[in-house]
């Protein structure tokens, strides 16, 4: 809600606790450098592997590297004023690194002139023998703001000793190279990439904002297509602060925080005597944190993305309608739950903890290897805090660093992301052009070579000088890099799917089977139908034998015979066969009837012997009824 009124003493007060418990938090949280690899290739006796701090602007290349050639200004050599000098690499020369003194002015100051005077990075030595620190951007509104957000190259701060080395090394005339190495400056250790972005809701503080909202609006499309394909685990935070114990029933302090004092942020305009307050920044933030909750148990966690932009858009602090009005018209339009995400924010007068905003405070703790969160925005990906420009196709290329090599999406291969190494010579890898089966897989930290598999069948080998199919269905593949050829419909090949050779010439050809096979003239060197009546004609994979006048060749015997012998051998097989079945017909008739027979004359002997004898199965006749029938 808008208030007018003039600020206060005690509001001046109140202003500058809240930027200075920002300022301890920054200074007594565990802040963790991020580093990235400086290799120098030349000369011989600087060569070796060194640690560099990845500064916190400009584009530094993740998932990939960088070589250059050291330059060492002899004027300017601290890069606080404009270059005179050009350091723009000639053609076909590697490019040029600009190597700066540390001190007199900001770290981004130094290195927006050596990219307008055009060096591809720099390398800003330290002037204390001390720990890397992290080349951070001014705090306070300057004029660098202007050119903060055009800084593309990328920089980094190495140590005093190393850096004087490579110094001296320059000024003696030898030719420095180094290369700058990101590749491993975020952990990939499996197919999915969790990260997060500890963002707010306000819109009014300045270029950081503005640059911020610009990101999320920018990379929504990708954000949401990689949770869409269960490829990222995105997860959003927000950053609060306390009140301490002597401010909490000021006024100033219950218009800045909400739960009695527990969460709380500044000012948006540092103004309080207009606009909003820091507890409307509060409120917002959990209504964000909460459209997230509630979206992510409707497994549709990308809503996130929408509500935010959608909100930024309808709902600006300029316009005042940065309210719970209109977030509730964002929210219908997305169609979430509105009384779930009202439930779960629950009230912020309550004397008591918001589970949600408890749980946040707890977050911003570092954890492992990384630091404490206390800078907006802050990115994490893989728990290791992202350096640089938040811009769409910069951060995508640090997600893409987090997977593993070959589980990359689509979306991190794409060429306005890297470079697809496999076009240029195969990458190096083996190939097979005849089939364009390669071993060469696009990743996003360069090529693989690793033997493919292809339609169910695996290839072995080294993936760099052969690869080889092995198993059921090699021959389908190529014909398994064996001989095969047709003629007038008729195919031979000699790829063989088991056996100690893979490739072997079939019958009725020689050779090695892989270069070719011929065919074997079997008229000639077999000698194929050697009977006297006999006839060779050899054909392609085997050979024809005819007999002279009507005799028939059989094959099995090598030998012509007679065609009414073998008419005659036929009918009397028929005859026989014949013969051979009344036979079998006759027996069983026989046996029927045997059985038949046998039958009849059992019942009629018991019809007899019932006559005189009693059966088991029937009464015995008494002695009374005898007599009467002898009577």
């Amino acid at each position: 809600m808008r208030r007018s009124g003039e600020r206060s003493g005690f509001g001046w007060l109140f202003a500058v606790w809240i930027w200075l418990d920002l300022l301890v938090a920054i200074v007594s949280g565990r802040f963790v450098v991020e580093k990235n690899s400086l290799m120098v290739t030349s000369p011989n006796e600087l060569r070796g592997k060194h640690d560099s701090a990845i500064a916190n602007f400009g584009i530094p290349q993740y998932g990939g590297s960088m070589a250059g050639a050291i330059v060492y200004p002899k004027t300017n050599a601290n890069g606080c004023e404009e270059f005179s000098a050009s350091f723009k690499a000639k053609p076909h020369a590697l490019p040029n690194f600009l190597v700066l003194d540390r001190g007199d002015c900001f770290f981004a100051r130094k290195v927006w002139h050596a990219q307008k005077a055009g060096a591809s990075a720099v390398l800003v030595v330290d002037n204390t023998n001390e720990p890397l620190i992290t080349m951070d951007l001014p705090r306070e509104e300057t004029d660098a703001a202007v050119f903060i957000q055009n800084i593309t190259i990328p920089s980094a701060l190495i140590d005093k000793e190393f850096g004087g080395k490579l110094k001296k090394a320059y000024e003696n005339g030898d030719m420095v190279n180094v290369v700058l190495d990101w590749r491993e400056a975020v952990p990939h250790p499996d197919n999915r990439v969790e990260y997060e972005l500890w963002t707010s809701s306000n819109d009014e503080c300045g270029p950081k904002c503005d640059m911020l909202m610009e990101f999320v609006k920018e990379y929504k499309g990708a954000a949401q297509l990689l949770e869409h394909g269960g490829y990222t685990q995105f997860t959003p935070h927000y950053i609060t602060w306390y009140c301490p114990q002597s401010f909490i029933a000021s006024k100033q302090c219950k218009s800045q925080c909400i739960n009695h004092g527990r969460y709380c942020a500044p000012d948006p305009e540092q103004d309080f005597s207009k606009g909003y307050d820091g507890k409307d920044v509060v409120i917002e933030n959990l209504r964000q944190l909460c459209v997230f909750k509630v979206a992510n148990e409707n497994k549709k966690p990308w809503v996130w993305w929408d509500y935010v932009t959608d909100f930024h858009i309808r709902c600006p602090m300029k316009e005042s309608k940065y309210n719970e009005e209109c977030a509730g018209k964002v929210i219908s339009s997305l169609g979430l739950d509105a009384r779930k995400i009202k439930k779960c924010m629950g009230d912020p007068d309550d004397d008591s903890d918001n589970q949600i905003l408890k749980e946040e405070q707890d977050a911003q703790i570092g954890k492992g290897s990384r630091g404490d969160v206390t800078i907006l925005p802050t990115l994490v990906i893989n728990n290791r805090q992202y350096r640089g420009k938040l811009e769409r196709s910069s951060v995508l290329k640090a997600v893409c660093s987090g997977f593993e090599e070959t589980t990359e999406p689509t979306a991190c291969l794409s060429e306005d992301i890297q470079t697809n190494e496999c076009l240029n010579n195969n990458g190096g890898c083996w190939q097979d052009k005849a089939s364009n089966i390669s071993a060469c897989k696009d990743t996003f930290r360069g090529r693989v070579c690793e033997c493919p598999l292809v339609q169910g069948v695996q290839f072995h080998g080294d993936g760099y000088t052969a690869c080889e199919a092995q198993g059921p269905g090699r021959c389908l593949i190529n014909n398994g890099g064996c001989w095969k050829e047709t003629r007038d419909g008729q195919a031979f090949s000699a790829c063989m799917e088991s056996g100690e050779h893979k490739c072997q010439c079939p019958s009725g050809f020689r050779g090695d089977g892989v270069s070719g096979c011929e065919d074997v003239n079997e008229c000639k060197e077999k000698r194929a139908c050697q009977c006297p009546e006999c006839s060779c004609k050899n054909t392609w994979g085997s050979y024809d034998c005819t007999c002279s006048g009507d005799l028939l060749y059989m094959k099995d015997n090598d030998a012509c015979i007679a065609k009414k012998a073998v008419q005659a051998t036929s009918t009397w097989v028929a005859v026989w066969a014949i013969l051979i079945g009344l036979a079998i017909a006759a027996v069983g008739a026989f046996v029927v009837y045997k059985y038949r027979l046998r039958s009849y004359m059992d019942s009629e002997i018991r019809a007899i012997m019932a006559q005189y004898m009693p059966l088991d199965s029937q009464v015995e006749i008494s002695s009374h009824t005898l007599d009467e029938d002898r009577t």
